[in-house]
């Protein structure tokens, strides 16, 4: 009975190529892919990884997919994983341009596959911080979605550049970003702590998952820089926030609840 709900679900979602999509995945085969319909080239998932969990919460639950009143121009995607954030974004904002951040290779290399066909993607080897410096790549044991990056004064094979917000929008001439993801397992920690005062005003939306669970104190550097705004705050699931800032920075102007005014409080 599980099975059959299973089959129908994906029928129901994908058409005939969720069942296709099923059969590889019981198959067991290493690289599989599916055509979503309406999607420009099929997405390849490595089987048996969390690209499978990540496709679903993408895909099935839509995470990502929100209503704005702007048409988003710019969308830049910190921790892009392997592109399926922003093969969505492509399809739900066919005019914007994507700038994908990606540090760990693997994760990379698939996320160029992914985005191949869509002009409008530019993929950057790269680690997002706040400032120019070299990052080592840690696996922490989170699967290739939950790869972390850590500051380092030597630079040697196994270190990567990082980049900074504000190098990416000087670098590709960019006057505002207007959808900015973050998801990059702690690193808010650093982006939201130093250096944050000239992107964040121009940024239009964030969306973000907070990693207090991987290292302590991101929540903080989050709101505590955001107090200097005006936005509003809504919660899209257990980890991710949308937040909505003022075109202009002016004094801080929560629009969420009390109950969560106090939270806010003490984490600053």
């Amino acid at each position: 009975m599980d099975l059959f709900r299973t089959v129908k679900s994906h029928y129901k979602l994908f058409g005939s190529v969720g069942i296709t999509f099923l059969y590889q995945k019981r198959k067991k085969n290493s690289l599989i892919n599916i055509k979503v319909p309406g999607f420009r080239q099929p997405i390849f998932l490595r089987n048996s990884t969390e690209d499978i969990p990540m496709f679903y919460l993408i895909f099935q639950a839509k995470d990502y997919d929100f209503d704005c009143d702007f048409k988003p121009k710019v969308i830049l995607d910190c921790g892009a994983h392997i592109g399926l954030a922003a093969v969505f974004f492509a399809n739900k904002f066919p005019d914007a341009k994507i700038f994908c951040v990606e540090p760990e290779k693997s994760n990379y290399e698939l996320l160029v596959k992914n985005t191949g066909s869509y002009p409008n993607i530019k993929c950057i080897h790269s680690g997002v911080w706040s400032k120019t410096t070299n990052l080592k790549i840690i696996d922490a044991g989170l699967g290739n979605w939950g790869f972390i990056t850590e500051e380092t004064d030597y630079p040697d094979n196994d270190t990567i550049p990082a980049i900074s917000i504000d190098e990416i929008m000087s670098r590709y001439n960019l006057s505002q970003i207007d959808i900015c993801k973050i998801n990059v397992e702690g690193t808010e920690k650093e982006l939201f702590g130093n250096n944050y005062e000239n992107w964040v005003p121009k940024t239009k939306l964030i969306l973000i998952e907070l990693h207090d669970r991987i290292k302590e104190g991101c929540s903080k550097s989050f709101f505590k820089a955001l107090m200097n705004y005006k936005f509003s705050l809504s919660n899209r699931g257990p980890y991710l926030l949308t937040c909505i800032l003022s075109t202009e920075a002016e004094p801080f102007n929560r629009i969420i609840s009390a109950e969560e005014k106090q939270n806010i409080k003490y984490l600053v």
